[in-house]
């Protein structure tokens, strides 16, 4: 929290900080009192997360009507797009524009009903639920009706699902011609168990509203699995319909792989990930901050390599990894960009045989957790085994069955199926390595049915490079017999269908057995796959040199585009980069106007602060200043902006670590997002800029960001990648 220290407006920084030990105290009591506290909601700590800045009017996200109670056509109009946003689950964006209606309409109880829909997290939600039930008599009947079913999840009581679903049907029932409300009852029965109900339903509302982006989205999650095809008609519409929205454009991928229509999957993710890169350019927020973009560039280069695009899956692994960290979120046990970069990274480089990249110190940046010793045992023991040094590969697979013990911890309860599925992989190749083809192929049958078990749990993508069903197949042709390779084979196949690395086996295994007709038929589904896939592709080249005869063709249940010769440049740039700074000009303790022209060449770490009367912000400079010669080392300068005036700022000038600029107009702050639109005030801001004056990690919020050793670190990361290329820095 930020304290202001009362009466200290033309004190010196240097006196604030001293008297700061004997203010701490009588702020803290006050504020045990709701005093209110600087750069933080007036409403309520709820108000603190979240989007701070007004809504702009988005085009590209489809179009849904939700009537409430208003007396104000604006306030209907920004609740409708939340509400449209929520139907694509963009729940940043939704919750911005309901914060805007309040704004707009303090106390409208349908708002804070948005909001607490859109909030991410229970205890948020209730306390939007509580000031949306204070308003609930203010409302018409089918309104209360809508805050009384979620009071049954987001209310003072434990959550409810049945109940809440009851009464949702209730609303159905009652209100026949709401369309929202069988929309939003078709979702909250998606996974209950009756797919065909609710798919009914939405078809219900698409016969009102054919282009509902709600029930288009619902029904491509209802069918996402083998029954995909059912859903097909609303994949390709919802895209279209949406293409303003990155997970919008991402679910019908999950569709179209789980089909084996890896181009249609491509086509899809990659849309996804220029859409969210766009959205991050225009509104200065970061691949931390929005949650789909990692899952949705893993699950790309999964695709990718599907297709043989061998360059772009890793490249596109690798960008993950470059992508600014976020404090809290990078360690091996999260869902965070950086383990998703790992992720990706290990299964390509499997995938496509990279031995010797695998085995380079480096190049896979592992961490020191349990999870990335063992991950990191059992890429290498494959790396080696890739290699034909077989005492290396026994070895380091001994150094991961050493590592048993640790999974057996109630804390790494999670990871014991797939430690399990490696170990047993491990096994089976180090039997059949010895000769012992018995034992090899007995462990990995045993192994391949443990890693269909672990894609029950996890297949989004999956993390394992290959369906171990495929390499059972191979180790069986490696016996002489083709028969049992093709039943594994297929097996796989029904598991992944049209999986390429499957079919360029299968066809061998049919050669073997005397059947060139169906060979035939497997490369000509290869060809189709493969169309575009990079030059000298090993299983490609295996396939070809079985000399079969056949045109490409595709078996997929839908008709697809090539991925290859699509342009996508309509949804915005395919490479995260850091993008230019806001233009900063402010003026120094002297009056001279200073601007980010004039560190080009240098680092910048630019605060944000709320004045030198607030004892938070300068604990925040103190602490960082007295690290001011590590910045230097760095290549760094220290900026921090106010609205204090420069005569104020001159007398605290001298000797103080920070170059002090005024904004006494707020006009930088309000450029750099440092300001909260719906409450009129500034907030708390710290940005890093690079050399070329690209805005590389940012932190907005009521606090102000005092992990120093975050930020060296992240300005170590920022000097490694400008000096290895400094033409495409933040790529």
């Amino acid at each position: 929290m930020c304290r202001i220290i009362p009466d200290m407006r033309f004190w010196s920084l240097t006196t604030v900080l001293a008297a700061m030990c004997l203010t701490v105290g009588v702020a803290s009591a006050q504020e045990s009192g709701n005093r209110y506290r600087a750069g933080h909601s007036t409403h309520g700590p709820a108000f603190d997360e979240g989007p701070r800045g007004k809504p702009s009017l988005l085009d590209g996200i489809g179009r849904t009507h939700f009537a409430i109670t208003t007396k104000n056509p604006e306030v209907q109009a920004w609740f409708d797009q939340g509400h449209t946003l929520l139907h694509s689950y963009w729940f940043y964006e939704a919750e911005r524009a309901f914060r805007w209606c309040l704004t707009l309409e303090p106390g409208n109880a349908m708002a804070y009903w948005g909001m607490a829909r859109a909030s991410g997290n229970r205890e948020r939600a209730q306390a939007f639920m509580k000031k949306a039930l204070a308003g609930r008599d203010a409302v018409t009947p089918r309104e209360r009706a809508y805050l009384d079913t979620w009071a049954l999840v987001d209310g003072p009581d434990a959550p409810d699902r049945d109940k809440f679903r009851k009464s949702l049907e209730q609303i159905v029932i009652d209100y026949p011609d709401d369309i929202e409300a069988k929309a939003l009852y078709a979702e909250a029965s998606m996974f209950s168990g009756n797919r065909v109900g609710a798919d009914l339903l939405l078809k219900q509302v698409l016969a009102v509203s054919p282009d509902h982006p709600g029930a288009h989205h619902y029904r491509v999650h209802l069918w996402d699995g083998p029954q995909g095809a059912l859903a097909l008609d609303s994949c390709r519409r919802y895209s279209e319909l949406v293409p303003r929205i990155g997970h919008a454009l991402h679910m019908p991928g999950h569709v179209y792989a789980g089909l084996g229509m890896w181009h249609e999957a491509a086509l899809s993710l990659d849309s996804a990930t220029r859409a969210e890169i766009r959205y991050m350019g225009e509104t200065l927020v970061f691949p931390y901050n929005t949650w789909n973009y990692a899952h949705n560039r893993n699950y790309l280069s999964y695709v990718q390599e599907q297709l043989g695009l061998a360059d772009d899956a890793i490249r596109g692994a690798r960008e993950l990894l470059a992508v600014p960290l976020d404090p809290k979120l990078n360690d091996a046990e999260r869902y965070s960009p950086h383990w998703q970069g790992v992720a990706a990274l290990t299964r390509a480089l499997v995938k496509f045989e990279r031995w010797d990249e695998i085995l380079t110190d480096g190049s896979i940046p592992w961490g020191t957790s349990v999870r990335d010793k063992a991950q990191r045992a059992w890429v290498e023991t494959l790396a080696h085994f890739g290699k034909g040094d077989a005492d290396a590969a026994r070895k380091r697979a001994g150094e991961h069955a050493n590592l048993k013990a640790e999974f057996d911890k109630p804390e790494l309860s999670w990871l014991k199926s797939q430690y399990a599925t490696h170990a047993a992989e491990l096994e089976a190749r180090v039997s059949l390595s010895k000769g012992d083809a018995f034992k090899g192929l007995g462990r990995l049958a045993e192994a391949a049915d443990l890693e269909l078990t672990l894609r029950d749990e996890y297949d989004d993508p999956p993390g394992y490079p290959y369906v171990l069903y495929t390499e059972l197949g191979k180790a069986y042709l490696a016996q002489q017999s083709p028969t049992l390779a093709i039943r594994a084979f297929e097996k796989s196949l029904s598991v992944v269908p049209n999986d390429p690395f499957t079919l360029s086996v299968l066809a061998q295994a049919q050669v073997a057995a005397g059947a060139r007709d169906k060979a035939a038929e497997t490369w000509a589904r290869l060809q189709f796959i493969w169309s575009d896939a990079t030059a000298g592709l090993k299983p490609l080249a295996s396939a070809r040199a079985l000399g079969l005869t056949a045109p490409a063709v595709d078996r997929s249940p839908g008709k697809q585009r090539n991925y290859a010769r699509t342009s996508l440049d309509q949804h915005g740039p395919a490479i995260w980069t850091a993008n230019p700074a806001p233009t900063l000009d402010a003026r120094d303790a002297t009056g001279a106007v200073v601007t980010l022209d004039e560190f080009k060449g240098k680092n910048v770490l630019l605060v944000f602060y709320l004045g030198g009367t607030c004892v938070h912000c300068l604990t925040q400079l103190k602490q960082i200043g007295e690290q001011k010669d590590e910045f230097g080392r760095l290549d760094t300068v220290l900026l921090a902006v106010s609205s204090d005036t420069p005569e104020v700022n001159a007398k605290s000038q001298e000797g103080f670590a920070w170059r002090l600029l005024s904004d006494p107009a707020l006009a930088n702050t309000k450029r750099f997002k440092s300001y909260d639109d719906f409450e009129a005030m500034p907030i708390h801001s710290t940005l890093l800029i690079d050399r070329q004056g690209r805005i590389h990690w940012g932190r907005h919020g009521g606090d102000p960001f005092d992990d120093v050793k975050f930020l060296q670190a992240q300005l170590r990361r920022m000097n490694e990648r400008q000096a290895a290329t400094p033409a495409t820095a933040s790529r």
